[in-house]
């Protein structure tokens, strides 16, 4: 006995199959127009302020041509056999990146007291993708404080590396290390609600975060329980990455792979609790 299968009914056995291959593939493709959507919305802000790139660039010079200049007459800080203003450049410029990502939180505090938070709440845009939105708009801003950092690096006579496959690789690690900490900071905000508790609390953790990783002096020279402590920073594997990267003959103290999976396994987590917390805000 034949089965007798009409071409109508082939066709439509054909567009069934072609949905279940397509549609998650539509599904990704539709979450990341959404998210680009927040990126170039928070974007958009940067561009109506530019006085904000420059007030952000005085951080940088002043650790650097300051602080960078002063600790290089130091001949006690092993540096791995690299001068101290090349050990120390990929630190000032994760730093910058922390300082900018870790206070993004309070944006969220002023979109709820606008009601933008609100009308962001009932659209169809998944958490997700407003989280991971607003990360990647702080890694977009990050990248001009990697432009800066540059620039005043070149001035200053550091040792780049120049070749383009590890400058991708640094814009790669900026956005990255500009997420963790631009997640991080939206969960403090919907935990602690005010600016006032959210300016306390960033204060409070920024110079720890910085001061507990290796921007600006290697791992080796701390004591024991700070090494601990630092080998859970997420902050010491972006700049292991970046000194990595940026410096000519640049060598990683732990690999660029683990550096990598530390970062965006620290997304991960981040944008995760963070979405889930976000609706938070408002309650």
């Amino acid at each position: 006995m034949r089965l007798r299968v009409s071409d109508a009914q082939l066709s439509g056995l054909a567009n069934q199959a072609l949905s279940l291959v397509t549609e998650p593939f539509g599904n990704i493709t539709m979450f990341a127009n959404k998210t680009l959507v927040i990126a170039e919305l928070e974007v958009r802000k940067l561009h109506h302020d530019l006085t904000e790139l420059f007030t952000r660039a005085v951080q940088p010079v002043i650790w650097l041509l300051l602080f960078g200049e002063v600790f290089s007459k130091v001949r006690d800080i092993p540096t791995e056999g690299m001068r101290y203003l090349d050990f120390m450049a990929p630190g000032i410029l994760a730093q910058s990146v922390l300082f900018i990502a870790i206070f993004y939180g309070i944006a969220i505090i002023w979109e709820r007291d606008m009601g933008i938070v609100q009308k962001f709440l009932v659209s169809p845009i998944p958490r997700e993708a407003l989280v991971l939105g607003k990360a990647l708009s702080a890694g977009i801003r990050a990248l001009a404080q990697a432009f800066i950092v540059y620039a005043l690096a070149l001035l200053l006579g550091v040792k780049m590396n120049w070749n383009p496959v590890t400058l991708a690789g640094v814009v790669v690690i900026v956005v990255l290390g500009a997420a963790v900490f631009s997640t991080f900071s939206l969960i403090i905000a919907c935990v602690v609600k005010t600016r006032e508790r959210f300016m306390g609390v960033g204060q409070v953790l920024t110079m720890p975060l910085f001061f507990a990783s290796n921007a600006i002096y290697p791992i080796s020279m701390m004591p024991g329980w700070l090494r601990i402590i630092s080998h859970m920073n997420p902050l010491t594997y972006e700049v292991d990455a970046l000194r990595t990267l940026m410096i000519a003959h640049g060598a990683s103290s732990f690999g660029l792979i683990l550096d990598f999976g530390v970062l965006l396994a620290a997304v991960v987590i981040l944008m995760t609790l963070s979405a889930r917390l976000y609706p938070n805000i408002v309650a």
